[in-house]
This record gives structure tokens, C-alpha cells and sequence, in this order.
């Protein structure tokens, strides 16, 4: 089966720091827009909304460290795969192909660390769109009781490395298989092509994912815990588009959010969770919009 690609666009690889080189499609001219995946995926979920965006401008869409074909260092310390490093792996990827400004979208994973680039770079990040997460802090917050159950992934993947690890690489298909079964409403969105590049892709990524998403429930909790206490915020124009999940789980998130983001527009949106898929029109006219913001 051939490996889809996003149509137009090159792909290299890029150094972003001593032992780690991301691996990036980039397409287009003008001014630059970066975006990042989210999980189970790679750069290719932004296909359709990078085409489009490339009209205008340039679009640098990278594989995250540890995902796809970007390296996938071991995770001797917490930091390797923490939010701060991975953004900064983004900027740096960004300053490589001579933008030293961008603007900055991201979906899930990805989001995470939009999230932490525009708080630890704002000189660099002009604007930021975030789709379909919660800040780390108040996604913990927002978990409990049964309604948790929904992010049974993010407590397994929090565990001591080892029994996480072997779990999923066990039926590695059957594990990110279920995310893009149940966290879609379309399913013709992710054609066999781009499904099996995923499951591919993350199958042979297990112990870097699970570094990952374990970073995200040890030290991107310090970092987001010392800049809530300091007052950081997003100081640059900022975009949130999430489905409805605030009524399952309590919360109001536009408000969550603003506490973060005071220059915010926020839309709930009536698609799945993979909304750059499932409905691209969408996502690039928001992303659009923050760019004529």
C-alpha cells in the first residue's frame, strides 16, 4: 500500500536539537503557519487543511518528536518527552527553515504543545489555535468518578515504564485502532490508506507515545502548576475549537480557557474528535479567521 502524502508538498527531515531530528512536510509560500498532530496520528491528519492553507502561505507540518518517521529518542528523564522540550523542538524546526515567527495551530498531543510553545515562546508563536483539548491542569481537574473512564489511556500511559508498554505493543492495532474507531463520528474520514499509515506509525512508536503521554501526568503538571501560580498566560491571539464534552464532565470550557487565553474565541463544534478530518472546511476557515486577527 502506498503511504499517503499531503499532495504538493516535501518532505524532510530537520535537526532540532543534538540527538533529535524531526521529520516534516512543507509546503506553499508566504507567511508561515506550523501544525502539529495529535494522537494516534501523524502530520498527515492536516492533508486537507494544510492544501488549502498553502494557497497563502508557508505550512510546515512535522512529525512530533517521538511519532511517525521524527526521531524517537529513549526517555531517559522526564524531560525528554515533556511539552517544553517538544515545543521547543517545534521553534527550533520553525528558525531551520528561516521563520523565527509563526503562527502555530495543534490538535490534541499537539495542542499540548501549542499550548507550552506560545506560554515559553511568545516572541516566536504570533498566534495560536488549539483543537479539541483542555490545559493539562484542568483536564486532570475535569476527570473523576465515572465520567473518567473516557481517558482510561491517560491513566494507563501515566503508570511506571514497563507494564504499559508491553500492554499496548501487545495488540498495538487493536489499541489505536479503538481511538480512531470511537473518537470519530465519520468514519469515511479516515480512509483505509490513512488509517493503516497510523496504526503503522504508532505501532512501531509505543514506547516514545507512552513517554509521551507519561510526561504529561508527571512534569508538564509541574511546569502548567508554576505558570497558573505565577499568572502566565497566552498572550497572543488564541482560537479553541473542542466538541461539546464540558456537559459530560462538568465543566465550562470556554472558562476554563479564558483563564488562559484573555484575547479567546472559543466554538463548540458539532464534529468528531478528528476534526481536521472530518470536517477541514471548518478548521481552516477558523484558522483563517485567527490569522486576521
Amino acid at each position: 500500500m502506498t503511504t499517503p502524502r499531503i499532495s504538493g508538498f516535501t518532505e524532510q527531515r530537520v535537526r532540532v536539537a543534538d540527538d533529535v531530528a524531526l521529520h516534516a512536510a512543507v509546503g506553499g509560500t508566504g507567511t508561515p503557519v506550523v501544525l502539529l498532530h495529535g494522537f494516534p496520528q501523524t502530520h498527515l491528519m492536516w492533508r486537507h487543511v494544510a492544501a488549502d492553507l498553502a494557497a497563502d502561505h508557508t505550512v510546515i507540518c512535522p512529525d512530533l518528536r517521538g511519532y511517525g518517521a521524527s526521531d524517537k529518542p529513549e526517555a531517559t528523564g522526564p524531560e525528554v518527552y515533556s511539552k517544553r522540550t517538544m515545543a521547543a523542538d517545534v521553534v527550533a524546526l520553525a528558525r531551520a527553515l528561516g521563520h523565527d515567527s509563526f503562527a502555530l495551530a495543534g490538535h490534541d498531543r499537539g495542542a499540548l504543545v501549542a499550548f507550552r510553545a506560545g506560554l515559553d515562546h511568545p516572541r516566536a508563536v504570533s498566534r495560536v489555535a488549539l483543537l479539541d483539548i483542555l490545559p493539562t491542569l484542568e483536564m486532570w481537574e475535569s476527570l473523576r468518578g465515572t465520567s473518567a473512564a473516557v481517558g482510561f489511556h491517560l491513566y494507563l500511559m501515566a503508570q511506571p515504564p514497563g507494564l504499559p508498554e508491553r500492554l499496548i505493543a501487545g495488540a498495538a492495532d487493536d489499541f489505536f485502532g479503538h481511538f480512531l474507531d470511537v473518537w470519530t463520528r465519520d468514519p469515511g474520514a479516515l480512509p483505509a490508506p490513512v488509517r493503516a499509515a497510523y496504526l503503522e506509525a504508532s505501532a512501531a512508536a509505543v514506547p516514545s507515545i507512552v513517554a509521551d503521554y507519561r510526561a504529561t501526568a508527571g512534569i508538564d503538571v509541574e511546569h502548567d502548576t508554576a505558570d497558573r501560580e505565577a499568572g502566565n498566560r497566552l498572550t497572543m491571539p488564541v482560537t479553541v475549537l473542542q466538541q461539546d464534552w464540558g456537559a459530560a464532565l462538568g465543566y465550562d470550557a470556554e472558562e476554563l480557557w479564558r483563564r488562559w487565553a484573555p484575547d479567546l474565541r472559543h466554538r463548540t463544534v458539532g464534529c468528531g474528535h478528528f476534526m481536521a478530518e472530518e470536517d477541514p472546511a471548518l478548521v481552516t476557515a477558523e484558522i483563517r479567521a485567527l490569522l486576521a486577527r
